[in-house]
């Protein structure tokens, strides 16, 4: 019980003192999957919106598989990722192995479908609700898909969050592809498993609890968010 006491103390100290690597890993992190998730949106979002507005053969199935790859097992694309980008794979020439590209590419493979399933959901209510508004007016489709992003971009930013909430999280698909390198690839994650099982609880301790108040601020401004939208749609 003392060490366990003893390892607490140490991690708040490491969190007041600004400890150097802390502070490190949590830049990487965020780095990292801020990066992804900024390429997730690129792509998710308008795809949500041309899921709800085109109407095309075998759309519902599509919708059907994005919506089950958001349960994506992290490993599996972690071992694609590394089977592509190693040296003996396709892409194995560019280098990427074990850097934070990597680890950004099998981020965004996870999000992209989190991000296209919810906002298709947002979206699809959207348009059916303006669309014979849009008809009336003569809309083109990229009208169409630009009105209905711009008009549900509060509702969108929930989906935006759950999607970065996923990637900061992440553990399984960026310790196969990054490594867990020192000073390169380690992220908080991957740094409180490996702290984790060498027995430096502070470490470990000191990450894992920021990692906790990053979930708990981001569900709560999701939860924000999408409470206020409503009214303040409506105003």
């Amino acid at each position: 019980m003392s060490e366990i006491l003893s390892a607490f103390s140490i991690a708040f100290d490491l969190i007041v003192s600004l400890d150097r690597e802390l502070i490190e890993i949590i830049r990487r992190t965020f780095l990292v999957s801020l990066s992804a998730v900024a390429i997730a949106t690129l792509i998710g979002l308008p795809a949500g919106a041309v899921l709800a507005v085109v109407r095309f053969p075998g759309r519902r199935a599509l919708v059907i598989l994005i919506n089950a790859l958001m349960g994506l097992p992290p490993v599996v694309v972690g071992l694609v990722i590394y089977l592509v980008l190693s040296r003996s794979g396709p892409l194995g020439f560019m280098g990427l192995m074990f850097s934070p590209t990597a680890m950004i590419v099998a981020q965004c493979v996870l999000i992209v479908p989190i991000v296209t399933a919810l906002s298709h959901q947002v979206l699809r209510e959207l348009y059916e609700e303006y669309r014979e508004q849009l008809c009336s007016f003569g809309a083109t489709l990229p009208q169409m898909i630009l009105t209905i992003l711009w008009d549900g971009r509060r509702n969108l930013v929930t989906s935006v969050m759950a999607g970065f909430g996923r990637a900061v999280a992440e553990v399984g698909a960026v310790l196969i592809v990054g490594g867990n390198i020192a000073g390169v690839t380690r992220v908080m994650t991957t740094t409180i498993a490996l702290e984790t099982s060498k027995g430096d609880l502070a470490l470990a301790l000191a990450l894992g609890m920021i990692l906790v108040v990053t979930a708990i601020a981001l569900n709560a401004s999701a939860f924000l968010v999408g409470d206020a939208a409503p009214a303040r749609q409506g105003g």
